[in-house]
């Protein structure tokens, strides 16, 4: 059943955080246990323990201390949508997020999106406003099960701080 949801989980960031990541919309499980990433079959927590070398976090303040540490906003480029389930496919009637209180507020270097969707709705919506180019990166996603953990890995290697 389509349903017009309004994002219930707000941005994770602070004033040190220099990389943003932006979702599409949060699945259903995000929904309900209220933060970010939330199916046991996506594996953005595991791509990120492995970028930093840290044990994967297993639950919600865990998740939240372990973004803050390593300077990572994460939020999503839809605020509302029309969505069955989960779906991406489904998304209709889009109000994109405003990501000034984030921009305005943390020394965000570069804007990553995980997955086509999220980039699709940060382009077309988003980007006119904030002028920042966005990354599009692999979908962490259970439905995009062709790109193996290894791949994700190597592909989200760019948003590694450069060594100075």
């Amino acid at each position: 059943m389509t349903e017009h949801i309004l994002h219930p989980i707000p941005p994770t960031y602070d004033q040190n955080s220099r990389i943003l990541i932006l979702g599409s919309f949060p699945s259903v499980k995000s929904r309900e246990m209220m933060y970010f990433y939330g199916h046991p079959q996506n594996r953005f927590w595991k791509v990120l323990a492995a970028l930093f070398h840290e044990e994967v976090p297993m639950t919600v303040p865990e998740r939240h201390a372990f973004l803050l540490r390593q300077r990572i906003a994460v939020w999503d480029s839809i605020g509302s949508c029309s969505i069955t389930g989960s779906s991406d496919s489904s998304i209709r009637d889009v109000v994109p997020n405003d990501l000034t209180p984030i921009l305005s507020s943390a020394p965000i270097e570069a804007i990553y999106c995980n997955g086509r969707k999220s980039w699709e709705m940060y382009h077309r919506y988003i980007e006119p406003d904030t002028g920042i180019e966005a990354v599009c990166l692999p979908s962490t996603s259970p439905a995009n099960a062709a790109c193996r953990l290894e791949d994700l890995i190597l592909s989200w290697k760019v948003i590694l701080p450069e060594e100075k």
